[in-house]
Protein backbone atom coordinates (compact mmCIF):
# COMPACT_ATOMS: atom_id res chain seq x y z
CA UNK A 1 0.00 0.00 0.00
CA UNK A 2 1.19 3.30 -0.83
CA UNK A 3 2.54 5.57 2.54
CA UNK A 4 2.40 7.59 3.65
CA UNK A 5 -1.38 7.97 3.18
CA UNK A 6 -2.23 11.28 3.80
CA UNK A 7 0.19 12.25 0.52
CA UNK A 8 -1.50 9.73 -1.38
CA UNK A 9 -4.87 11.28 -0.85
CA UNK A 10 -3.84 14.78 -1.04
CA UNK A 11 -2.37 14.41 -4.22
CA UNK A 12 -5.20 12.35 -5.67
CA UNK A 13 -7.37 15.12 -4.32
CA UNK A 14 -5.35 17.43 -7.24
CA UNK A 15 -5.44 15.21 -9.51
CA UNK A 16 -9.08 14.52 -9.36
CA UNK A 17 -11.33 16.50 -11.90
CA UNK A 18 -13.89 18.03 -9.20
CA UNK A 19 -17.29 18.59 -9.48
CA UNK A 20 -17.81 22.10 -8.84
CA UNK A 21 -15.40 23.75 -11.71
CA UNK A 22 -15.33 26.90 -9.71
CA UNK A 23 -13.22 25.29 -7.55
CA UNK A 24 -10.46 23.97 -9.86
CA UNK A 25 -10.64 27.68 -11.39
CA UNK A 26 -9.63 29.15 -7.89
CA UNK A 27 -6.97 26.69 -7.90
CA UNK A 28 -5.84 27.43 -11.53
CA UNK A 29 -5.23 31.68 -10.24
CA UNK A 30 -3.64 30.49 -7.12
CA UNK A 31 -1.41 29.00 -9.25
CA UNK A 32 -0.68 31.56 -11.85
CA UNK A 33 -0.61 34.39 -9.22
CA UNK A 34 2.11 32.67 -7.39
CA UNK A 35 4.48 32.50 -10.72
CA UNK A 36 3.31 35.50 -11.71
CA UNK A 37 4.22 37.44 -8.90
CA UNK A 38 7.76 35.34 -8.78
CA UNK A 39 8.37 36.08 -11.71
CA UNK A 40 8.23 39.58 -11.71
CA UNK A 41 9.84 39.67 -7.86
CA UNK A 42 12.82 37.98 -9.71
CA UNK A 43 13.23 39.82 -12.50
CA UNK A 44 12.68 43.35 -10.55
CA UNK A 45 15.37 42.27 -8.67
CA UNK A 46 18.04 41.28 -11.26
CA UNK A 47 17.30 44.59 -13.09
CA UNK A 48 18.00 46.99 -9.81
CA UNK A 49 20.87 44.49 -9.48
CA UNK A 50 22.30 45.13 -13.28
CA UNK A 51 21.08 49.32 -12.45
CA UNK A 52 23.15 49.34 -9.88
CA UNK A 53 26.27 47.80 -11.42
CA UNK A 54 26.26 50.28 -14.08
CA UNK A 55 26.19 52.91 -12.17
CA UNK A 56 28.88 51.71 -9.49
CA UNK A 57 30.82 50.81 -12.56
CA UNK A 58 30.32 54.65 -14.28
CA UNK A 59 30.94 56.26 -11.16
CA UNK A 60 34.06 54.24 -10.46
CA UNK A 61 35.35 55.39 -13.95
CA UNK A 62 36.01 58.16 -12.47
CA UNK A 63 35.82 58.64 -9.12
CA UNK A 64 38.87 56.46 -7.45
CA UNK A 65 38.41 53.60 -5.39
CA UNK A 66 40.87 54.84 -2.58
CA UNK A 67 41.98 58.53 -2.21
CA UNK A 68 44.58 59.81 0.01
CA UNK A 69 45.21 63.53 0.45
CA UNK A 70 46.07 65.75 3.47
CA UNK A 71 44.39 67.28 6.28
CA UNK A 72 46.64 70.63 5.56
CA UNK A 73 47.20 72.33 2.21
CA UNK A 74 48.74 70.05 -0.36
CA UNK A 75 50.17 66.76 -0.41
CA UNK A 76 54.16 67.13 -0.99
CA UNK A 77 55.08 64.25 -0.50
CA UNK A 78 52.94 61.84 -3.34
CA UNK A 79 55.46 60.55 -5.26
CA UNK A 80 57.30 59.01 -2.08
CA UNK A 81 54.18 57.83 -0.82
CA UNK A 82 53.17 56.28 -4.45
CA UNK A 83 55.77 54.10 -4.08
CA UNK A 84 55.26 52.94 -0.35
CA UNK A 85 51.60 52.26 -1.44
CA UNK A 86 52.61 50.46 -3.83
CA UNK A 87 55.58 48.29 -2.35
CA UNK A 88 53.17 47.80 1.18
CA UNK A 89 49.36 46.62 -0.70
CA UNK A 90 49.65 44.36 -3.27
CA UNK A 91 45.68 45.06 -3.97
CA UNK A 92 46.55 47.91 -5.51
CA UNK A 93 46.95 48.18 -9.38
CA UNK A 94 47.11 51.80 -9.76
CA UNK A 95 48.21 54.89 -8.53
CA UNK A 96 47.87 58.64 -9.58
CA UNK A 97 48.33 62.07 -8.80
CA UNK A 98 45.47 64.64 -8.78
CA UNK A 99 44.82 68.48 -8.64
CA UNK A 100 41.41 69.35 -7.56
CA UNK A 101 39.67 72.72 -8.25
CA UNK A 102 36.77 74.80 -9.28
CA UNK A 103 36.28 77.22 -11.91
CA UNK A 104 34.52 78.49 -14.50
CA UNK A 105 34.29 77.92 -18.12
CA UNK A 106 33.57 80.50 -20.69
CA UNK A 107 32.96 80.44 -24.37
CA UNK A 108 31.74 83.74 -26.08
CA UNK A 109 28.62 84.30 -24.19
CA UNK A 110 28.18 80.93 -22.52
CA UNK A 111 29.19 80.21 -19.33
CA UNK A 112 29.48 77.50 -17.03
CA UNK A 113 30.85 76.49 -13.57
CA UNK A 114 32.91 73.21 -13.48
CA UNK A 115 35.28 70.90 -11.54
CA UNK A 116 38.63 71.09 -12.46
CA UNK A 117 40.81 68.06 -12.47
CA UNK A 118 44.44 68.02 -13.05
CA UNK A 119 46.45 64.70 -14.04
CA UNK A 120 48.74 62.85 -16.05
CA UNK A 121 47.34 61.29 -18.87
CA UNK A 122 49.88 58.53 -18.63
CA UNK A 123 49.30 57.71 -15.05
CA UNK A 124 45.46 58.62 -15.06
CA UNK A 125 44.69 55.52 -17.46
CA UNK A 126 45.48 53.44 -14.62
CA UNK A 127 42.87 54.78 -12.14
CA UNK A 128 39.52 56.13 -14.61
CA UNK A 129 38.97 54.82 -17.88
CA UNK A 130 38.27 58.36 -19.12
CA UNK A 131 40.57 57.46 -21.95
CA UNK A 132 38.41 54.80 -23.54
CA UNK A 133 34.99 57.27 -23.78
CA UNK A 134 36.61 59.78 -25.75
CA UNK A 135 34.24 61.41 -28.40
CA UNK A 136 36.10 63.57 -30.42
CA UNK A 137 40.12 64.34 -29.58
CA UNK A 138 42.49 62.33 -27.48
CA UNK A 139 42.92 62.31 -23.96
CA UNK A 140 46.96 62.17 -24.38
CA UNK A 141 46.60 65.70 -26.16
CA UNK A 142 47.17 67.16 -22.96
CA UNK A 143 50.47 68.06 -22.44
CA UNK A 144 52.47 70.10 -20.02
CA UNK A 145 52.98 73.67 -20.78
CA UNK A 146 50.46 73.58 -23.95
CA UNK A 147 47.52 74.58 -22.06
CA UNK A 148 44.70 71.65 -23.55
CA UNK A 149 41.82 71.26 -21.70
CA UNK A 150 39.19 67.83 -22.12
CA UNK A 151 35.80 68.67 -21.71
CA UNK A 152 32.53 66.62 -20.90
CA UNK A 153 30.23 66.13 -23.92
CA UNK A 154 27.36 68.03 -22.17
CA UNK A 155 29.42 70.51 -21.12
CA UNK A 156 30.81 70.59 -24.53
CA UNK A 157 27.12 70.74 -25.73
CA UNK A 158 26.64 73.67 -23.57
CA UNK A 159 28.98 75.95 -25.05
CA UNK A 160 29.38 74.85 -28.27
CA UNK A 161 32.71 74.26 -28.50
CA UNK A 162 34.59 71.29 -30.01
CA UNK A 163 37.77 69.62 -30.45
CA UNK A 164 40.28 73.08 -31.26
CA UNK A 165 38.04 75.54 -29.93
CA UNK A 166 39.22 77.91 -27.59
CA UNK A 167 37.67 78.12 -24.02
CA UNK A 168 38.71 80.41 -21.02
CA UNK A 169 38.99 78.93 -17.50
CA UNK A 170 38.75 81.19 -14.53
CA UNK A 171 39.55 80.02 -11.41
CA UNK A 172 38.24 81.98 -7.81
CA UNK A 173 42.28 82.99 -6.66
CA UNK A 174 42.70 86.56 -7.68
CA UNK A 175 46.12 88.17 -9.45
CA UNK A 176 46.89 91.38 -7.63
CA UNK A 177 48.17 93.99 -10.37
CA UNK A 178 48.52 97.67 -11.30
CA UNK A 179 45.09 97.67 -12.37
CA UNK A 180 44.01 96.05 -8.54
CA UNK A 181 42.55 92.64 -7.91
CA UNK A 182 41.40 90.62 -10.98
CA UNK A 183 40.37 87.05 -11.38
CA UNK A 184 42.76 84.34 -12.02
CA UNK A 185 42.22 82.90 -15.44
CA UNK A 186 44.19 81.28 -18.78
CA UNK A 187 42.78 80.82 -22.39
CA UNK A 188 42.80 76.67 -23.31
CA UNK A 189 42.30 74.62 -25.92
CA UNK A 190 39.95 71.69 -26.24
CA UNK A 191 42.00 68.35 -26.84
CA UNK A 192 39.46 66.24 -26.42
CA UNK A 193 35.47 65.74 -25.41
CA UNK A 194 34.64 62.88 -23.38
CA UNK A 195 31.25 60.95 -22.43
CA UNK A 196 31.09 58.44 -19.61
CA UNK A 197 27.38 57.96 -19.75
CA UNK A 198 27.13 60.22 -15.99
CA UNK A 199 25.64 63.59 -16.21
CA UNK A 200 27.60 64.47 -13.13
CA UNK A 201 30.87 63.71 -14.73
CA UNK A 202 29.34 64.68 -18.61
CA UNK A 203 28.12 68.37 -17.61
CA UNK A 204 30.01 69.52 -14.50
CA UNK A 205 34.32 68.33 -15.52
CA UNK A 206 36.97 68.88 -17.04
CA UNK A 207 40.75 68.20 -17.09
CA UNK A 208 44.09 69.72 -17.58
CA UNK A 209 47.64 68.34 -17.33
CA UNK A 210 48.76 68.32 -13.70
CA UNK A 211 51.57 70.76 -14.44
CA UNK A 212 49.27 73.30 -15.81
CA UNK A 213 46.84 73.29 -12.45
CA UNK A 214 49.75 73.68 -10.60
CA UNK A 215 50.44 76.77 -11.96
CA UNK A 216 47.11 77.82 -12.57
CA UNK A 217 46.25 77.41 -8.43
CA UNK A 218 50.27 78.09 -7.33
CA UNK A 219 50.45 74.66 -5.62
CA UNK A 220 54.25 74.15 -6.33
CA UNK A 221 55.64 70.41 -5.95
CA UNK A 222 52.53 69.43 -3.92
CA UNK A 223 48.67 67.86 -5.61
CA UNK A 224 45.48 67.20 -3.86
CA UNK A 225 45.91 63.86 -3.25
CA UNK A 226 46.79 60.55 -4.46
CA UNK A 227 44.37 58.25 -6.30
CA UNK A 228 43.97 54.11 -5.96
CA UNK A 229 42.83 51.72 -7.96
CA UNK A 230 42.28 48.30 -6.53
CA UNK A 231 42.22 45.01 -7.69
CA UNK A 232 39.05 44.25 -6.28
CA UNK A 233 36.83 47.20 -5.59
CA UNK A 234 34.95 45.81 -2.34
CA UNK A 235 38.74 45.56 -0.34
CA UNK A 236 38.32 49.23 -0.74
CA UNK A 237 37.26 49.67 3.31
CA UNK A 238 39.58 47.48 4.18
CA UNK A 239 42.48 48.65 2.40
CA UNK A 240 41.43 52.54 3.63
CA UNK A 241 41.86 50.70 7.40
CA UNK A 242 45.24 49.44 6.66
CA UNK A 243 46.32 53.06 5.39
CA UNK A 244 44.64 54.56 8.37
CA UNK A 245 46.80 52.29 10.53
CA UNK A 246 49.91 52.77 8.47
CA UNK A 247 50.17 56.51 7.65
CA UNK A 248 51.12 59.76 9.65
CA UNK A 249 48.07 61.41 10.97
CA UNK A 250 48.56 64.04 8.73
CA UNK A 251 47.15 61.53 5.79
CA UNK A 252 43.60 61.71 5.10
CA UNK A 253 42.06 58.36 3.52
CA UNK A 254 39.01 57.88 1.89
CA UNK A 255 37.11 55.41 -0.13
CA UNK A 256 34.32 55.26 -2.25
CA UNK A 257 32.34 53.66 -0.18
CA UNK A 258 32.14 56.83 1.95
CA UNK A 259 32.18 58.92 -0.69
CA UNK A 260 29.01 57.76 -2.27
CA UNK A 261 27.51 56.16 0.46
CA UNK A 262 24.15 57.74 0.67
CA UNK A 263 23.80 57.23 -2.94
CA UNK A 264 24.45 53.81 -2.74
CA UNK A 265 22.23 53.42 0.34
CA UNK A 266 19.10 54.97 -1.57
CA UNK A 267 19.46 52.12 -4.20
CA UNK A 268 19.36 49.35 -1.35
CA UNK A 269 16.43 51.04 0.28
CA UNK A 270 14.71 51.21 -3.20
CA UNK A 271 15.60 47.76 -3.71
CA UNK A 272 14.04 46.52 -0.06
CA UNK A 273 10.93 48.60 -0.87
CA UNK A 274 10.60 46.53 -3.89
CA UNK A 275 10.81 43.73 -2.52
CA UNK A 276 8.40 44.20 0.48
CA UNK A 277 6.08 45.60 -2.32
CA UNK A 278 6.34 43.08 -4.85
CA UNK A 279 6.24 40.21 -1.88
CA UNK A 280 2.49 41.67 -1.29
CA UNK A 281 1.51 40.06 -4.78
CA UNK A 282 3.03 36.80 -3.80
CA UNK A 283 0.87 36.85 -0.65
CA UNK A 284 -2.26 37.69 -1.96
CA UNK A 285 -1.97 34.58 -4.44
CA UNK A 286 -1.05 32.48 -1.89
CA UNK A 287 -3.90 33.54 0.48
CA UNK A 288 -6.13 32.44 -2.56
CA UNK A 289 -5.08 28.83 -1.98
CA UNK A 290 -7.19 29.44 1.75
CA UNK A 291 -10.62 30.30 -0.41
CA UNK A 292 -10.02 27.80 -2.57
CA UNK A 293 -9.18 25.29 0.21
CA UNK A 294 -11.85 26.35 2.30
CA UNK A 295 -14.13 25.19 -0.66
CA UNK A 296 -12.56 21.80 -1.35
CA UNK A 297 -12.99 21.30 2.56
CA UNK A 298 -17.05 22.19 2.01
CA UNK A 299 -16.98 20.33 -1.44
CA UNK A 300 -15.37 16.86 0.50
CA UNK A 301 -17.24 17.00 4.00
CA UNK A 302 -19.09 13.50 2.97
CA UNK A 303 -15.60 12.06 2.21
CA UNK A 304 -13.78 13.20 5.61
CA UNK A 305 -16.18 11.82 7.18
CA UNK A 306 -15.76 8.83 5.88
CA UNK A 307 -12.37 8.76 6.47
CA UNK A 308 -12.67 9.84 9.61
CA UNK A 309 -14.79 6.80 10.47
CA UNK A 310 -11.98 4.36 9.14
CA UNK A 311 -9.81 5.42 11.86
CA UNK A 312 -7.89 8.27 10.08
CA UNK A 313 -6.93 11.08 12.53
CA UNK A 314 -7.74 15.07 12.53
CA UNK A 315 -4.11 15.36 11.82
CA UNK A 316 -3.72 13.27 9.01
CA UNK A 317 -7.25 15.09 7.42
CA UNK A 318 -4.99 18.10 8.63
CA UNK A 319 -1.93 16.96 6.94
CA UNK A 320 -3.96 15.72 3.30
CA UNK A 321 -4.91 19.03 2.68
CA UNK A 322 -1.82 20.63 3.68
CA UNK A 323 -0.76 18.91 1.23
CA UNK A 324 -3.29 19.98 -1.41
CA UNK A 325 -2.20 23.21 -1.14
CA UNK A 326 1.30 22.98 -0.34
CA UNK A 327 1.68 21.31 -3.90
CA UNK A 328 -0.08 24.15 -5.81
CA UNK A 329 2.37 27.08 -4.02
CA UNK A 330 5.07 24.40 -5.21
CA UNK A 331 4.15 24.05 -8.51
CA UNK A 332 3.22 28.16 -8.89
CA UNK A 333 7.08 28.76 -7.30
CA UNK A 334 8.72 26.17 -9.87
CA UNK A 335 7.14 28.04 -12.73
CA UNK A 336 8.08 31.78 -11.36
CA UNK A 337 11.00 30.83 -10.73
CA UNK A 338 11.87 28.98 -14.33
CA UNK A 339 9.74 31.82 -16.05
CA UNK A 340 11.71 34.89 -13.71
CA UNK A 341 15.40 33.16 -14.27
CA UNK A 342 14.75 33.08 -17.89
CA UNK A 343 13.11 36.93 -18.51
CA UNK A 344 16.27 37.90 -16.04
CA UNK A 345 18.65 36.36 -18.43
CA UNK A 346 17.19 37.43 -22.11
CA UNK A 347 15.42 40.97 -20.69
CA UNK A 348 18.96 42.79 -23.07
CA UNK A 349 17.16 40.92 -25.80
CA UNK A 350 13.89 41.51 -25.05
CA UNK A 351 13.66 45.12 -24.55
CA UNK A 352 15.13 45.90 -27.92
CA UNK A 353 11.96 43.57 -29.41
CA UNK A 354 9.64 45.53 -27.91
CA UNK A 355 10.75 48.62 -29.14
CA UNK A 356 10.69 47.08 -32.97
CA UNK A 357 7.58 45.78 -32.19
CA UNK A 358 6.26 49.06 -30.45
CA UNK A 359 8.25 51.52 -32.89
CA UNK A 360 9.24 53.74 -29.62
CA UNK A 361 12.19 53.82 -27.32
CA UNK A 362 11.81 52.36 -23.77
CA UNK A 363 14.83 53.81 -22.79
CA UNK A 364 15.80 57.20 -24.54
CA UNK A 365 19.35 57.90 -24.80
CA UNK A 366 18.31 61.85 -24.65
CA UNK A 367 16.04 61.02 -21.52
CA UNK A 368 18.02 57.97 -19.69
CA UNK A 369 21.90 58.06 -19.13
CA UNK A 370 21.78 54.49 -18.95
CA UNK A 371 19.71 53.35 -22.11
CA UNK A 372 19.85 50.06 -22.50
CA UNK A 373 18.35 47.58 -19.90
CA UNK A 374 20.55 45.08 -18.02
CA UNK A 375 19.47 42.42 -15.49
CA UNK A 376 22.31 41.06 -13.07
CA UNK A 377 20.62 37.19 -11.62
CA UNK A 378 21.84 36.59 -8.18
CA UNK A 379 21.36 33.56 -6.65
CA UNK A 380 20.80 34.60 -3.12
CA UNK A 381 17.92 36.57 -4.32
CA UNK A 382 16.04 33.27 -6.51
CA UNK A 383 16.59 31.62 -3.50
CA UNK A 384 15.12 34.08 -1.38
CA UNK A 385 12.01 34.50 -3.21
CA UNK A 386 11.36 30.89 -3.24
CA UNK A 387 11.62 30.40 0.00
CA UNK A 388 9.12 33.05 0.42
CA UNK A 389 6.64 31.60 -1.80
CA UNK A 390 7.06 28.57 -0.71
CA UNK A 391 6.39 29.66 3.52
CA UNK A 392 3.42 31.59 2.20
CA UNK A 393 1.98 28.69 0.10
CA UNK A 394 2.21 26.58 3.42
CA UNK A 395 0.90 29.08 6.02
CA UNK A 396 -2.22 29.27 3.48
CA UNK A 397 -2.98 25.50 3.99
CA UNK A 398 -3.44 25.74 7.42
CA UNK A 399 -6.62 27.45 8.83
CA UNK A 400 -8.22 25.46 5.61
CA UNK A 401 -7.11 21.97 6.68
CA UNK A 402 -7.77 23.00 10.57
CA UNK A 403 -11.21 23.40 9.70
CA UNK A 404 -10.81 19.95 7.87
CA UNK A 405 -9.59 18.35 11.01
CA UNK A 406 -12.44 19.94 13.16
CA UNK A 407 -15.06 17.91 10.63
CA UNK A 408 -17.57 15.68 12.63
CA UNK A 409 -18.66 12.32 10.68
CA UNK A 410 -22.12 12.27 12.49
CA UNK A 411 -22.69 16.29 11.37
CA UNK A 412 -21.26 15.19 7.98
CA UNK A 413 -22.70 12.00 7.03
CA UNK A 414 -26.60 13.30 8.58
CA UNK A 415 -27.98 14.48 5.20
CA UNK A 416 -25.93 12.12 2.67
Amino acid sequence: MFRPLELYVGLKYTRAKRRNHFISFISSISMGGIALAVMLLITVLSVMNGFEAELRDRILGMASHVEISSSRNALQDWSELKTQVNERLPDVNGAAPYISGEGMLRSGRNMSGTLIRGVLPAQETEVSDVADHMVAGSFDSLEAGEYRIVIGAELAALLGVGVGDKVDLMIPKANITPAGIVPRFRRFTVGGVFKVGMYEYDRGMVMIHMEDAATLYHMGEGVTGLRLHLTDMFDAPDVTRQLEATLDPGKRVSDWTRQHANFFQAIATEKTVMFIILSLIIAVAAFNIVSMLVMVVTDKQGDIAILRTLGLTPRSVMAIFMVQGSLIGVIGTVLGVALGVLLSINIEHIVPMLESLLNTDLLSADVYYISQLKAELHQTDVLRIAALSLVLSFLSTLYPAWRAARVQPAEALRYE
